[in-house]
């Protein structure tokens, strides 16, 4: 199994096969729908997102977060039915250029697309596999919309160690022509 290292690179996510397995070092963010909607609505008000969303896989997660002494642990963070997400996506890729989504339960053909049209991949995470995932995290960097999406919409960036093992489920086609 491979480990791809952020932030990654197109000519690494090109490489990406369906059914290639690979794990992820270095750092992700989640969001889920609460937290798509306003990365779109503050990219719309001409703002930039509070990090390059482009270097880091987006991972469809609602976190499990307890603080102790001033710093918040991540407890468990299985994935989120990423369907849910269907809506999002095409217009997060044309705005932001995120790579890379990882979930459960797969996407549909809008996504499918959106991966075609702009270079991108989807890749699945076992459900129920929480703590598994909590394991990988090596620490929490930093939180965003906390106050106004609350723990489990906020968008949390997340340094990770081997974080998998992860499927690819969902590739783009570069489309040669002769």
């Amino acid at each position: 199994m491979k480990t791809l290292k952020t932030p990654i690179e197109l000519e690494e996510v090109e490489k990406l096969k369906v059914d290639d397995t690979f794990s992820i070092t270095g750092k992700i963010f989640t969001a889920r729908d609460a937290a798509h909607r306003k990365l779109l609505e503050i990219k719309e008000e001409g703002e930039e997102s509070p990090f390059p969303l482009s270097d880091y896989p987006c991972y469809h997660c609602g976190p499990v977060m307890e603080k102790k002494n001033g710093r918040w642990k991540l407890v468990s963070a299985g994935p989120t039915t990423s369907i849910r997400l269907e809506i999002f996506e095409d217009e997060f890729m044309e705005n932001f250029g995120t790579r890379i989504f990882v979930g459960k339960g797969g996407m549909g053909e809008k996504t499918l697309k959106a991966l075609q049209k702009h270079g991108g991949v989807y890749a699945q995470f076992t459900g129920g596999a929480g703590s598994l995932m909590a394991g990988a995290v090596e620490k929490v960097d930093d939180v965003f919309y906390l106050d106004e999406l609350g723990i489990p919409e906020a968008v949390w960036l997340l340094e990770v160690k081997e974080f998998g093992p992860l499927v690819v489920t969902m590739v783009f086609l570069r489309l040669v022509t002769l």
